[in-house]
């Protein structure tokens, strides 16, 4: 990691200070995103918005992708905001299926167990202690560990362990589904769930992070003799580029590792992608899709990196001395991105969407969810805007 170049900001002069941007304004943002979520309650109880919009509308299917979370883990977030039961009620319910979808494992060939049951069944757990969200974490946790390669120190992210297509490869990802294994060591004592996962973070900060502190989507290592492949790109423009949610899950995702292992050369590594990233922005803050693009181009937008970058900027920022000179330039970095997004990406300008950041890209190269809404986009925009208006604890 020390190899990792660290590259100054460019843009000082916008990150020395604050936007022109008021508590009022984001308690504006969040009234819109909680009318959204209002809008959206009866349809989205018994089932799920799909992962990406279609024509900027969520369309209702079971809980059967790796997105589910995002809306049950908005439906907690305005639950803390509010108070108003009808949103625990409503996310209550939906534990349920979080339960059939482990025991029956259905749909569980996935890494992403983090995501779903984080802001789900451990987020329920949290807020209200409820005994069953843990039972049902605590069991996909254990189906998370049935992914981890011991002598690669990886988990693997998708498909089954033994095909030749998948074995191995972990993604960037992944550093958001680790504090899933964090917090089963808490609850049960085991150690080994700790252990894996700072195994793998290790191993994303050892060979997913480049020299020039841009990252690889995926990296393959081999499972047999624990050693390194080649990198390559799923979602990212080409091999060597920067897919650039792929930047922002490392901004978010190694510093939630730092929380549990206390290893400081995490924050070191985050500064290095954070500057890298926000170097690459257009004008207006709000990446391009991949991050070899910059002004000028035809290419689309991704609004949801920018509000994963947000958190991530946000929880990097906590956990600098106060006396680090960019711990105020990244919350400026992450509040001017908010504002851009508020201002003029959101779902506000277009009655008919049921989403609520417009302009996000899912998988340009596959051509899912291209210039849509993206359901984790919302998630993090409006975990973001609850960070910076209350002391909000984490449900990673």
């Amino acid at each position: 990691m020390s190899n990792v170049h660290f590259e100054p900001i460019n843009n000082l002069e916008l990150f020395n200070k604050p936007p022109q941007w008021e508590q009022s304004d984001v308690e504006k943002a969040i009234q819109f995103v909680l009318s959204q979520i209002d809008r959206n309650l009866n349809t989205f109880t018994e089932q799920f918005p799909d992962a990406a919009s279609t024509g900027n509308v969520y369309p209702a299917i079971g809980n059967i992708e790796w997105t589910s979370g995002f809306w049950t883990g908005m439906l907690w977030l305005a639950y803390e905001v509010t108070g108003d039961e009808k949103y625990r009620q409503t996310a209550e319910i939906q534990l349920s299926s979080y339960r059939e979808r482990a025991e029956q494992r259905l749909y569980t060939d996935t890494h992403d167990l983090g995501f779903l049951y984080s802001l789900s069944c451990v987020a329920a757990y949290k807020l209200t202690g409820n005994e069953e969200a843990k039972r049902i974490a605590l069991l996909a946790a254990d189906l998370l560990m049935e992914r981890y390669f011991d002598k690669a120190g990886i988990v693997q992210a998708w498909g089954a362990l033994d095909d030749p297509e998948q074995q191995g490869r972990m993604i960037i990802d992944c550093n958001l589904n680790l504090p899933l294994l964090y917090w089963a060591s808490e609850i049960t004592g085991n150690p080994a769930y700790a252990e894996a996962a700072a195994r793998h973070i290790g191993q994303a900060a050892r060979y997913i992070v480049r020299e020039d502190a841009s990252t690889y989507h995926t990296f393959y290592m081999d499972v047999n003799s624990g050693g390194p492949k080649f990198g390559r790109t799923h979602q990212g423009y080409a091999d060597d580029s920067c897919w650039a949610r792929g930047q922002a899950w490392g901004i978010y995702g190694f510093p939630l590792s730092y929380i549990y292992t206390g290893d400081e050369s995490l924050l070191d590594l985050t500064k290095k992608l954070s500057n890298y990233y926000l170097n690459r922005l257009p004008d207006d803050l709000v990446a391009y899709w991949d991050l070899i693009f910059q002004e000028g181009t035809e290419q689309e937008r991704d609004t949801s990196t920018g509000a994963v970058a947000a958190c991530g900027l946000l929880e990097l920022a906590k956990h600098l001395p106060m006396l680090d000179p960019s711990k105020r330039i990244y919350e400026n970095a992450a509040l001017h991105t908010l504002k851009a997004l508020s201002e003029n990406y959101t779902a506000a300008s277009a009655p008919e969407s049921n989403g609520i950041l417009l302009h996000g890209v899912y998988n340009k190269p596959r051509g899912m969810g291209i210039d849509e809404c993206n359901i984790w986009g919302d998630y993090y925009y409006f975990e973001a805007l609850v960070r910076i208006s209350k002391d909000w604890q984490l449900y990673w």
